[in-house]
């Protein structure tokens, strides 16, 4: 059994979520923060394909209000943070954590992330922790929190085996602060404006230093919100690495109308994928940028780009018998395993690229591909079954993990309202600045609607390793002439 599970893990394991991208934003970092973060989903991106997280909703009540977030529950179909289906109380998370713990060995991380703000909910959060550091020792704790009552929390969360923190920072300045945060509820009053974000963003800072003073590594997240803070992120990203975060992790707004937020009803628009992309990338110049993030709900379980929270409803797990002394033995065999074909992976990919392609004499501009891909790393999906899609860049100086594009289901059965014509239509609108698609299978109908649309599709590369099939597909454009040439460097792409 348990090298049936070590197998699949290691071998991808993952629903549609980037299988097969190296995880280069770890390879300068020092062994100790490696080691802390090669099983930690939300922290490496390599590790988000095999190993499992989860949620638990303990903490109702928020000290501020972003425009951007409207919490509510009962909302199963929803994936968005601030949204949970069932509010635990401490007694019920635990429980909740030992069911899927040992029912998904891969699962390695637990966090409190809302529904409101963590450390808005101190007794809740921190029975939580403590009884999870006692009864379950080998799950690594993690927090997410707007950071205003951070410092007063550190010693606590200090104490509780957390050594991984997330804070959402979205501006350094109160006037930007403002437009994003309308009041916050501070020492027993709500303070409104420029005041408020002042406060606000000061209790961030001092918390950050706080943090990485003890050595806790910290990943920030921030909301790009255009015509609000774009233009500032990238300072916010030089500052926080200054202040000794580990990661950054930009975030495209939510601002569906149906959602409710401020910024919904308001009108407020979501950054273009090609606007996200050109921001990570300019704040990955002072900063490891977290490309893989899901934006996960409050209860999520599983794995980033699934969530299997409806296995572990209250209900189901009370009727659940649980051995975890036996549990924890058998996920220490397969997380050793995991981590042992990783390592396995790593030596091969290393020699592998000593093997070179060469383009002589020329530079050819970068493209943008999407895969279509159930997991293990592979080109193994149809393209009408795909939920979403993962875009890859192919260059000059290799392949690497863009993001990811959601779209809904194309082959859902029978069309009775034209639900199938709408969802192609999505798709393929989905994909704007990919010139390729790559996939196992696809359909007369959307090959032609993607070729008009510009995309070229490509089924030739079904059950072959993504990244080495999007080099190819780079290479064939190269030889058929259909890239640009750059400049007369000799260059040498990764096979």
């Amino acid at each position: 059994m348990e090298l049936s599970v070590i197998e699949e893990a290691a071998e991808g394991g993952c629903s549609s979520s980037g299988c097969g991208s190296t995880d280069d934003q770890m390879t300068h970092l020092p062994d100790n923060i490696r080691e802390k973060v090669q099983n930690h989903p939300c922290y490496s991106e390599e590790a988000h394909h095999y190993f499992a997280r989860m949620h638990v909703a303990v903490a109702p009540a928020c000290n501020i209000q972003c425009h951007y977030c409207n919490r509510k529950y009962d909302c199963a179909n929803e994936s968005r943070p601030g949204v949970v289906s069932e509010l635990l109380s401490p007694e019920q998370a635990v429980k909740k954590v030992k069911a899927v713990a040992a029912n998904i060995p891969q699962m390695t991380v637990l966090g409190i992330a809302g529904p409101g703000d963590p450390l808005a909910n101190p007794e809740r959060t921190f029975d939580t922790f403590r009884m999870l550091s006692e009864q379950t020792p080998d799950i690594k704790l993690c927090v997410s929190t707007n950071g205003l009552a951070l410092p007063d929390a550190v010693e606590e969360l200090s104490k509780h085996n957390i050594d991984h923190v997330t804070i959402t920072i979205n501006t350094l300045d109160p006037e930007i602060g403002a437009k994003i945060y309308p009041w916050i509820y501070w020492n027993g009053r709500r303070i409104r404006g420029v005041k408020g974000a002042k406060i606000l963003i000061e209790q961030q800072q001092k918390g950050l230093e706080m943090l990485t003073a003890k050595g806790i590594l910290v990943k920030v997240n921030s909301v790009m919100i255009p015509g609000v803070n774009e233009d500032h992120l990238k300072e916010v990203s030089r500052v926080v690495k200054a202040k000794g975060a580990f990661l950054h992790n930009v975030m495209p707004l939510i601002a569906e109308a149906e959602h409710g937020t401020f910024y919904g009803v308001m009108g407020q628009r979501s950054p273009e994928d090609s606007e996200l992309q050109a921001l990570q990338d300019e704040c990955s110049g002072d900063m490891n940028m977290m490309r893989h993030c899901r934006q996960c709900r409050a209860d999520a379980v599983g794995l980033l780009g699934e969530d299997r929270g409806e296995e572990f409803t209250l209900d189901k797990i009370e009727e659940m018998e649980i051995d975890y002394e036996a549990a924890m033995e058998k996920r220490a065999v397969i997380h050793e395993g995991i981590i042992e074909s990783l390592n396995e992976k790593h030596a091969q990919k290393a020699a592998a690229a000593e093997t070179t392609l060469v383009t002589p004499d020329k530079t050819y501009r970068p493209v943008l591909m999407a895969v279509a891909t159930s997991g293990g790393g592979l080109i193994n999906q149809h393209f009408g079954h795909a939920t979403e899609f993962l875009v890859y860049e192919a260059s000059a100086n290799g392949v690497r993990f863009i993001g990811h594009r959601k779209v809904d289901q194309y082959c859902i059965g029978n069309d009775t309202c034209g639900e199938k014509e709408s969802a192609l239509a999505g798709s393929i609108r989905s994909l704007k600045g990919c010139e390729a698609v790559l996939c196992s299978k696809i359909g007369f109908e959307p090959w032609g609607l993607l070729e008009e649309a510009g995309i070229q599709p490509n089924g030739e590369y079904a059950m072959e390793p993504i990244e080495e099939a999007v080099l190819g597909v780079y290479n064939e454009m190269i030889e058929a002439g259909l890239l640009d040439e750059k400049s007369d460097d000799s260059q040498m792409i990764s096979a």
